[in-house]
């Protein structure tokens, strides 16, 4: 007896066949039930007679498709993911392979090849605690995520750097990218001038709560706001601080991408400098934007015109101190002093420092001349997202453990215990 394999469809048209041939239905029925035509059913019905049940197999079953991928091609495909792309996964290096050598693949076609060959792992995505996703802001420009990804962009071939990232919450869009060596104000300060420049204002920006952006003061005290904050308050932009990574979930998805694709670029294209880099950047935020950034709900744009501001001014740090009964006034680790006899102690200066390191003191808003006076030596400021580990300290001199002698009180009594038992 022979074993035919059968699918659920074709097992249906055999048991409607067999009540055809018992007289159990009727061709109209079995056409009712199977979603043919009466006319595909008496077809049917007359391989069933002659041939059996094998007649109602489907006649391409064992045969190669028609529209299978030639081996040569897919050979080529893998040399060259081999050669040139073995750390990509299967969409980029199919993207690569279209864009840079003309070979068309469907991208599930590359990923079993790819698994085959050894060269991709199919992954099991682990079990995680479900957030519900927040709906989008329907207007461009209305919220704007922006954070900062430190990461080892060169690969080794240059020092870590930090990307500063700002993605529109409606359309997923890529606005402004720029590596800097770190993760600071001066830095965020020099994006948002070019994001003003290129869009305007935004109604909002959506950080997290790193000491750039929310003072590192207790829940119950009085929040000050940071210099990026106080600059942000001048040109009329809501700063919110997010409680979790989870809630600015989309500039995080697209930091984990950039580190995906644009460190590969960044190889492919020899680029080994942070100027290089930054060079570069436009170009990829362009096809970046063509192949991931959605449609907003709302074809306004809430951006704002940021001509009448005096960004110069605002976009630097700017400190209030009082003149000391030596005429001096401190900022930072330096000392600066007031040679102007005009001005007195306990005066209220108003000081703007800006990015080259040069001050403007001001004096009921009088320029006011000033000098560096003395340096106090202080330790390094180091970014708090670039540290990694404690710092292993030596102890100079440990004290040893105090091990009791063998004429110790405690121990005769120990063998004396013992020497009874």
């Amino acid at each position: 007896m022979e074993l035919l394999s059968m699918s659920h469809p074709e097992l249906a048209r055999l048991e409607a066949c067999q009540r055809l041939q018992a007289g159990l239905l009727t061709q109209a029925e079995a056409a009712r039930q199977l979603a043919l035509s009466e006319r595909h059913v008496r077809r049917l019905l007359s391989r069933y007679r002659r041939v059996g049940p094998a007649g109602l197999q489907s006649r391409r079953r064992g045969r190669p498709s028609n529209r299978r991928v030639p081996a040569d091609r897919l050979s080529r495909a893998i040399e060259l993911v081999r050669e040139r792309y073995p750390d990509f996964g299967p969409t980029f290096a199919n993207e690569k392979l279209r864009e840079v050598h003309d070979l068309h693949l469907s991208t599930e076609t590359l990923r079993q090849a790819m698994i085959t060959a050894g060269l991709w792992q199919a992954k099991r995505k682990p079990h995680r605690q479900v957030h519900v996703p927040r709906e989008r802001r329907p207007c461009f420009g209305e919220l704007v995520q922006i954070d900062g990804s430190p990461h080892d962009w060169f690969e080794g071939r240059a020092m870590r750097c930090s990307l500063i990232v700002f993605i529109d919450d409606a359309s997923s869009a890529l606005l402004a990218l720029r590596f800097v060596p770190v993760e600071s104000t001066w830095a965020y300060f020099e994006v948002l001038r070019d994001y003003l420049a290129d869009y305007g204002r935004p109604l909002a920006l959506y950080s997290d709560r790193h000491s750039i952006f929310r003072a590192a003061t207790s829940e119950s005290a009085i929040r000050k706001d940071t210099q990026f904050g106080r600059a942000l308050k001048d040109l009329d932009i809501e700063l919110l601080c997010a409680n979790s990574p989870q809630a600015k979930g989309r500039v995080e998805r697209a930091n984990r991408t950039l580190q995906q694709r644009l460190v590969r670029e960044l190889r492919l294209r020899n680029i080994d400098s942070i100027d290089e880099a930054n060079a570069f950047l436009p170009e990829f935020r362009h096809d970046y934007n063509s192949r991931f950034a959605a449609s907003p709900r709302c074809s306004d744009d809430l951006h704002r015109p940021a001509s009448s501001f005096d960004l110069p001014t605002i976009l630097c740090n700017q400190y209030q101190r009082v003149v000391s009964s030596e005429r001096t006034f401190q900022i930072g680790s330096t000392i600066y002093a007031i040679d102007d006899a005009r001005i007195k102690p306990k005066t209220r200066l108003s000081i703007s420092e800006q990015r080259d390191g040069t001050f403007l003191v001001r004096a009921n808003k009088a320029p006011v001349s000033a000098r560096v006076l003395t340096t106090i030596s202080q330790g390094a400021i180091v970014d708090s997202k670039a540290i990694r580990e404690p710092a292993n300290r030596r102890i100079p001199n440990p004290k040893k453990a105090h091990i009791p002698p063998s004429a110790h009180p405690w121990k005769q009594s120990f063998k004396r215990t013992a020497k009874t038992t």
